[in-house]
């Protein structure tokens, strides 16, 4: 009797590993080989989670004494550079406030070629001790008197400003008193008007609790809303990580003080003058001003009305989409916007860090195209993924 075997179908064999069938060019080449393709000079970076620790990229701080008492300053750099001057918002300091945008890479290409000084309001840097009971805290105008006291210190001739909601505001003042000390000033919410019925009203709520040592659910809300405006159409991780800090980092009693002096601040009396005969007997900003907001943000319509009061010929306004806190949801805008506003002042800005990536695949791209037999699919594919 004979056994019928049923035909075996034609079945293809997938190899599963790169000795079974043919193997790539590329994949038998030796390592020597492999290293000429390498991107030797691209620098990795690990994604962490945001943080609003200082990490030591601010540079060293300095104790600069000032007719309202001492302040903190940071400086990174060697001050005969140009200097960039930051100054921060409520709530902040220069760490909080700057920290991760400096960190941003393409910044970090910037500022190679700048020194930057940050100028913390009295009793606001990261771990200050409470000021003593009877400190008379210093008004926006003395705060921003304080800045002649930390160019004379560190002997700076000028400065580029780049202020925040209240470091704007006192920024603006700086470069009305002192036209010649600025260059240029980077305003990000900045308010030229006296507070309002209702921002005076929560304010004063806040400051109350403030002053006891009590940071409320109230004040930190009201924080947030600040910084973000909408809050649920921002980044909530970012949200969360900046309640945190209001909550758990900031001294209450020192923030109440400075919280005052904001609400009490005077109008910035500065005009739009058209008439050139006219334009040296009046109070303006005289220098190039890049005025940013965001579309998220409670204060576009006070950085309309700052806008409306400056020199059309020296002001460019800016709003940047989907964002609140826009030096943190935006940075990449932000920093674009700055290196050509830079460029416009006529300092010479490197080409971003990008431009070496697209060098070295380029240089990639030459090698594999010499080694590799079946180099057209291969380099179709790495264009596809570079496109």
């Amino acid at each position: 009797m004979v056994d019928i075997v049923p035909e075996r179908p034609n079945v293809a064999i997938i190899p599963t590993t790169p000795c079974d069938g043919d193997t790539h060019p590329l994949l038998t080449m030796p390592s020597d080989a492999l290293d000429d393709i390498e991107l030797r000079h691209v620098q990795l970076s690990v994604s962490n989670s945001r943080s609003l620790s200082e990490d030591g990229s601010t540079g060293s701080k300095e104790t600069v004494d000032t007719q309202h008492g001492p302040i903190t300053v940071a400086v990174t750099g060697d001050t005969s550079k140009p200097v960039i001057l930051t100054y921060h918002d409520l709530g902040l300091n220069h760490v909080t406030n700057f920290q991760a945008f400096f960190l941003y890479p393409e910044m970090r290409n910037i500022l190679n070629n700048f020194c930057i000084v940050h100028v913390n309001a009295p009793g606001q840097e990261e771990g200050a001790p409470t000021l003593p009971e009877g400190y008379v805290y210093p008004t926006m105008e003395e705060l921003s008197e304080t800045i002649t006291c930390v160019k004379n210190h560190f002997h700076l001739r000028t400065f580029i400003g780049f202020g925040v909601g209240l470091g704007a505001n006192i920024l603006a003042r700086y470069a009305t008193k002192y036209p010649c000390d600025v260059d240029a000033l980077v305003l990000v919410n900045c308010s030229s008007t006296q507070a309002g019925w209702i921002e005076w009203g929560y304010q004063k709520l806040n400051i109350r609790h403030l002053r006891s040592g009590t940071m409320t659910t109230g004040t930190v809300d009201y924080l947030l809303w600040h910084h973000f405006g909408k809050r649920e159409e921002c980044n909530q991780d970012l949200v969360t990580v900046y309640r945190q800090h209001f909550e758990k980092a900031l001294n209450a009693t020192n923030l109440g003080l400075l919280v005052d002096s904001y609400i009490r601040r005077t109008d910035l009396g500065i005009v739009r003058e058209l008439d050139p005969n006219k334009k040296k007997d009046v109070r303006m900003i005289r220098c190039q001003v890049l005025n940013i907001t965001a579309n998220h943000s409670p204060h576009i319509e006070d950085t309309v009305t700052f806008n409306g009061r400056l020199d059309p010929t020296l002001a460019t306004w800016m709003k940047i989409q989907d964002c609140g806190l826009v030096i943190d949801e935006a940075p990449g805008k932000v920093v674009e916007a700055f290196r050509l506003f830079l460029q416009g002042q006529g300092y010479v800005v490197p080409q971003w860090v990008t431009g070496a990536i697209r060098s070295c695949y380029r240089q990639r791209r030459c090698t594999i195209a010499a080694l590799a037999p079946d180099k057209h699919l291969l380099l179709q594919s790495m264009d596809l993924q570079h496109a």
